[in-house]
């Protein structure tokens, strides 16, 4: 076998692959630019990594499309005033002047009652004609019971009230603010309406003005009775006004007048 033969042959009997894996171009000796990307190197890479290749470059195309679209349909960030603190909640209206008037050491204003709708209601005490004939006939029920009730003061005119608040807080040493725990300052008495009324139990008189009153058969008689007779306790316990609890203290609110009275006065405090 010549030579010629011989190469022939053993070319013939390579394994399949080894000389066909390397591009002819380099079999020949010439060098493939760096920027040129021949076909055989194309067909040599593998068909997932060119499908992976373009489907990210799809993503990303189409991801900055949306973000792009989304920018420019979005509704323009306003821009805060240099005087707002836009992390903090707006604060509320102020309150109207309805709502802010005037009070002294918690007690509301009172007119007082015009002398002419003054009746008596016995031992030099006055009421107004329609919260008198009540009462009168509540005092009645409550005799009938055998529960007697006594009255301690009624209608007082501002003269009155300076000399009780002014008058017996000096005599007693009291600051002002320790008096209105229990005295209303002039101008300022629900007895100045001719609607209110102190009241007592003549079986257990040392109760009379003192928070034990609730004791007797008389406060007893009252819990129970006395809305028959249109009157409500002024100043409960935990009151709004925040006086001293008064369970002698009473106010008759049978009628518009006297209604209007008291609750226009807590309305205009907001209460």
């Amino acid at each position: 076998m010549s030579n010629s033969d011989r190469s022939r042959s053993a070319n013939e009997s390579a394994p399949l692959g080894k000389a066909e894996d390397i591009p002819a171009a380099l079999r020949d000796g010439n060098k493939t630019p760096s920027n040129r990307v021949t076909s055989t190197t194309v067909s040599a890479l593998p068909l997932g990594g060119i499908a992976l290749g373009v489907g990210l470059f799809l993503v990303g195309i189409t991801a900055f499309n949306l973000v792009t679209t989304s920018r420019d349909r979005s509704t323009p960030i306003p821009i805060a005033s240099p005087n707002v603190d836009p992390t903090t909640t707006p604060a509320t209206a102020p309150s109207s002047p309805q709502n802010n008037t005037d009070n002294v050491l918690n007690h509301l204003p009172y007119t007082e009652a015009p002398t002419a709708e003054l009746v008596s209601i016995g031992g030099g005490y006055r009421l107004r004609k329609p919260a008198a004939a009540k009462f009168q006939a509540m005092v009645a029920a409550a005799r009938s019971s055998g529960v007697n009730i006594t009255t301690i003061s009624a209608f007082r005119s501002v003269e009155d009230q300076k000399r009780l608040f002014f008058g017996v807080g000096a005599a007693r040493g009291q600051q002002p603010t320790k008096r209105a725990e229990v005295s209303a300052p002039p101008k300022y008495s629900e007895h100045h309406t001719g609607y209110a009324i102190d009241v007592g139990d003549a079986a257990v008189s040392a109760t009379n003005l003192n928070q034990n009153f609730e004791t007797t058969p008389a406060y007893q008689w009252l819990k129970a009775n006395a809305a028959t007779y249109s009157f409500e306790l002024s100043f409960p316990k935990d009151n709004i006004q925040k006086v001293s609890y008064e369970p002698w203290h009473w106010r008759f609110v049978g009628d518009i007048n006297s209604l209007e009275t008291f609750y226009k006065a807590h309305n205009l405090q907001g209460k």
